[in-house]
């Protein structure tokens, strides 16, 4: 059995039995809420809460509403809330879990030993086999779960430049971006990075797309880019939503430029062959993890039917 087969079995069984265990919790725990959550809850739907203050366990988060502080883009919670993205960190706890597990490990190879084994170790791209496998949403959730990191800043590209979607799904207009800094059209990289109000979470939008939008991925300025910023902001978190692997040559070109990689796909529906064959075409040295997408979900926590599976696996030879 090949390591990508014994991740998607591993990571199978873990849900299997997770399963059964939030099916035996539910039908002893009761749905009472602690008088302080209470309280956080209502501060919060009052607005009363200081600079929009969340609490999430042991980790304060903060909307930044400070008149000093320019917003570029300002998400908006309550439509995140609703399609399942863990914009408020007092509810989706058990998506709120999942994430934290899979960013651990992100962080743990970007910042810990691991990243001296690693070329770029703080950049990571996301990506899938094929297109649909969900992994926008994976890039935003693991962007606003980092977001949550005290000591932690997280910048959100939008590299799928043929099918940007970062607009859509976080409810902002146009904006000059990555194609425009690639024509050099814009000189300084703070022209596009645009703030957000969390204070944590920045963004590079995709920008205009262009004739040669997908040529310009594999350009020389876009490895300066890789490079100035895994130099510039070492202790930055850089997320690239990238196009598909599979059918798209530049995908593979810019894993040489990351040291870490997320495979995003989608349960009941990829094939392994097609995962093996897209995990083949990546830069060997790059450390690799499989997110298991769109899996059945059976607490009231879940999303519709989205769930996550981890597993960081060598890719076969």
């Amino acid at each position: 059995m090949s390591t990508i087969e014994k991740a998607l079995a591993k990571l199978k069984k873990a849900r299997q039995e997770k399963a059964k265990k939030e099916t035996h919790n539910a039908g002893v725990q009761t749905s009472a809420k602690s008088v302080s959550e209470q309280q956080t809850k209502e501060k919060i739907r009052k607005g009363s809460t200081s600079r929009g203050q969340y609490l999430f366990k042991n980790t304060q988060v903060e909307l930044n509403t400070d008149e000093n502080f320019t917003v570029d883009i300002k998400l908006d919670g309550k439509s995140l809330v609703e399609r399942g993205f863990i914009f408020d960190p007092t509810i989706r706890k058990q998506t709120q879990e999942e994430f934290r597990t899979i960013k651990r490990k992100l962080l743990h190879n970007a910042f810990g030993p691991a990243s001296k084994t690693l070329k770029n170790s703080n950049l990571i791209m996301v990506s899938s086999s094929t297109p649909d496998e969900g992994k926008t949403f994976i890039a935003i959730n693991l962007a606003l779960s980092i977001a949550l990191e005290q000591d932690k800043t997280v910048l959100l590209i939008d590299a799928d430049v043929l099918r940007p979607s970062l607009n859509h799904e976080l409810g902002f207009g146009p904006k000059r971006g990555l194609l425009e800094y690639l024509l050099s059209e814009i000189d300084s990289l703070g022209e596009i990075i645009y703030s957000t109000n969390i204070p944590n979470l920045k963004i590079i939008p995709a920008g205009v797309p262009h004739t040669l939008t997908n040529e310009l991925l594999a350009s020389d300025r876009m490895f300066s880019l890789a490079n100035e910023l895994a130099e510039r902001y070492p202790n930055r978190v850089v997320i690239f939503d990238c196009p598909p692997i599979l059918g798209v040559t530049e995908t593979p070109i810019l894993s040489h430029l990351m040291g870490q990689a997320i495979i995003v796909v989608e349960e009941s529906k990829t094939k392994l062959e097609l995962v093996k064959k897209a995990t083949r075409q990546l830069n060997e040295e790059i450390a690799i993890g499989i997110v298991i997408n769109k899996t059945l979900k059976s607490t009231k926590d879940s999303y519709g039917h989205y769930g996550y599976g981890y597993e960081y696996s060598s890719k076969d030879k």
